[in-house]
């Protein structure tokens, strides 16, 4: 069934409403607004596919595993009924394929640290994100989650490990997707049957460091005087960094997010745009060639998402 692509009413002015695509690429500006033509086809291709639900659906059972990493025996039985429209195998398969998405970008970020302009303070700052992506990937694999994709591209190409603007444009088009699908999570966990709280609250815990992170990074391009992003995040304004009273929650299911993603242009890897996720070593007992440990060290909670109510 083909879903309308969905709107979302701007509380200041209700007569106006923002698109997906308006959303992940100005922030909130309407698509009735003059744009750059460029930005209105994106948009556009945006809108069209966030409309296509169960892009890349997976069912399995779930199996927890993973010396050192949380495992939660529940998710083994967890069927997914209910009102939620994904799985928890869905959900699960999707989340560990982001993450993936995450890890390769901050990698070759750190990798190119020095074309960037980044200063020291700064890339312990993508080390930080990257260990933490890793950690979470590691999470939703040792839970289950398959892998769907395991090498992308990225829509500028070669430009964004090279120029600072685009870099960053990169990171929050991608933070924006991954704290709605998270967020999208929540909703849909609460909504299962049995209720899968505690997941639900896994995902809101994951939401808020993806969310650190976009922070981040809008703070870096400011502090380089980058006050308005190129595409893919053309328009968007950097000061303040923490802009976002709501996040916005710009899909209506975790099962949109890859077709999203897809038509932004990560999953289309070609010779000169191609980069695979590897999985990155930061306690010890691997090669650590970006100098994770030593950062790895001062970040908390890693051996798994704490709560005071398990």
């Amino acid at each position: 069934m083909i879903h309308q692509a969905p709107s979302y009413v701007n509380p200041v002015n209700p007569a106006r409403r923002l698109s997906v695509g308006a959303m992940l690429s100005g922030g909130g500006t309407p698509m009735t607004e003059d744009v750059d033509s460029r930005n209105l086809a994106t948009r556009d291709l945006l809108n069209s596919l966030a409309s296509r639900r169960g892009f890349l659906r997976v069912g399995a059972t779930i199996t927890a595993a993973g010396a050192g990493i949380a495992a939660f025996p529940t998710l083994a039985a967890a069927a997914g009924t209910g009102t939620s429209p994904d799985s928890v195998q869905t959900i699960l398969d999707i989340a560990r394929t982001a993450e993936q998405l995450a890890v390769t970008f901050y990698t070759n970020g750190i990798r190119n640290a020095d074309e960037l302009g980044l200063s020291r303070s700064e890339v312990v700052y993508l080390k930080a994100a990257l260990i933490e992506e890793q950690i979470h990937q590691t999470f939703f694999t040792a839970n289950g989650g398959k892998s769907l994709v395991d090498t992308f591209s990225f829509p500028r190409g070669e430009t964004t490990f090279s120029d600072l603007g685009t870099f960053i444009a990169t990171q929050q088009q991608l933070e924006g997707v991954f704290d709605s699908a998270f967020l999208c999570a929540v909703r849909e966990f609460a909504e299962m049957s049995p209720n899968q709280a505690r997941l639900a609250q896994i995902s809101a815990q994951i939401a808020l460091i993806e969310s650190e992170h976009r922070v981040l990074g809008r703070d870096i391009a400011a502090s380089h005087r980058i006050n308005v992003l190129p595409a893919p995040s053309a328009g968007q304004s950097t000061e303040p960094a923490d802009n976002w009273a709501y996040a916005p929650v710009i899909l209506t299911s975790v099962g949109q997010a890859p077709s999203v993603v897809a038509a932004a242009g990560y999953f289309s890897p070609v010779d000169d745009n191609s980069y695979k996720y590897v999985q990155v070593n930061f306690n010890g007992t691997g090669e650590d060639e970006l100098g994770l440990q030593a950062v790895a060290s001062k970040i908390l909670y890693k051996d798994g998402p704490f709560s005071a109510r398990p």
